[in-house]
């Protein structure tokens, strides 16, 4: 089976490198054709061309709008019986809109979102959440083995993407929970780095307290998972609330919250960065 990478971001590298690894990736593409370099794989410096030679086509790329422009790139070109699986976060709706372009050409559409961050992108060890036709799924099952240790099929195509907009939102809560609880704790002058390694070891540790915890407490915010990304992320969400008539208050803090340094010019930090808002 010969597979090929399009989007070599934060998230996309490392997994392409695991890919190589494991050895699957026959190809890749990427817009900035500078971060191919390192790949020995063929190069394509258009996205139809490698759909064109390969039998699985991974896409991961930022937003909604750049997953329908590559769908739209390579329904001409790709081969029936291929199977494209994106593994962005973007809407359910845009999955399904992709899943119907591509039937049309015989070809199974997977979407199956992500979470873990970069370093589990990096480390091989993603949760994969995939919405699409089963048989696809367990076809492509070796190839997505070599980036995730956790692959559950949700249901059909844009189920994987309303569990990554769950995801999404209980990490919103998290990064509140956590951010407001350290500030707390620096109000009782406290010693941070024993609150953290006692707190983690208790009932509220969390993966994000143990991960960023230590960072955020110095002011450290380089991006892990960019603030701006989790915004665009919420924004989808908050609309899926809207059309379920469901209200979600917290997400509605964070998307303000986001907006605000955002606008201070710390979009492109580590979520963490909401600590910058608690502490005072």
């Amino acid at each position: 089976m010969k597979v090929g990478m399009i989007g070599l971001g934060a998230m996309g590298l490392g997994m392409a490198r695991n890919l190589v690894k494991a050895g699957f990736l026959t190809a890749v593409y990427n817009r900035t054709a500078l971060k191919t370099a390192e790949f020995t794989v063929s190069a394509y410096a258009l996205p139809e061309a490698l759909a064109a030679a390969v039998d699985i086509v991974l896409i991961c790329v930022s937003k909604d709008q750049d997953v329908l422009s590559l769908i739209a790139a390579i329904e001409g070109s790709i081969k029936p019986g291929s199977i494209v699986i994106d593994m962005s976060t973007v809407s359910s709706d845009t999955a399904r809109k992709a899943a119907v372009i591509l039937a049309k050409k015989q070809v199974a559409f997977l979407d199956a979102p992500v979470s873990g961050g970069v370093e589990g992108a990096k480390n091989g060890m993603l949760a994969m959440m995939v919405g699409g036709d089963a048989q696809a799924l367990e076809k492509a099952r070796p190839v997505l083995e070599a980036m995730a240790k956790r692959i559950v099929h949700m249901g059909d195509v844009g189920s994987g993407q309303a569990t990554k907009a769950v995801n999404q939102v209980m990490c919103a809560g998290i990064n509140q929970a956590v951010t407001e609880a350290l500030a707390f704790a620096q109000a009782q002058d406290l010693e941070m780095d024993k609150v953290i390694e006692v707190v983690s070891s208790g009932a509220s540790g969390n993966w994000f307290l143990e991960h960023r915890g230590a960072t955020m407490i110095k002011g450290s915010f380089e991006s892990g998972f960019k603030l701006a990304l989790h915004y665009k992320d919420l924004k989808i969400c908050q609309a899926m609330a809207v059309e379920a008539d469901l209200s979600m208050p917290l997400t509605d803090m964070t998307v303000i919250d986001y907006a605000q340094l955002m606008a201070e010019g710390y979009g492109d930090e580590d979520i963490s960065a909401l600590y910058r808002l608690k502490k005072g």
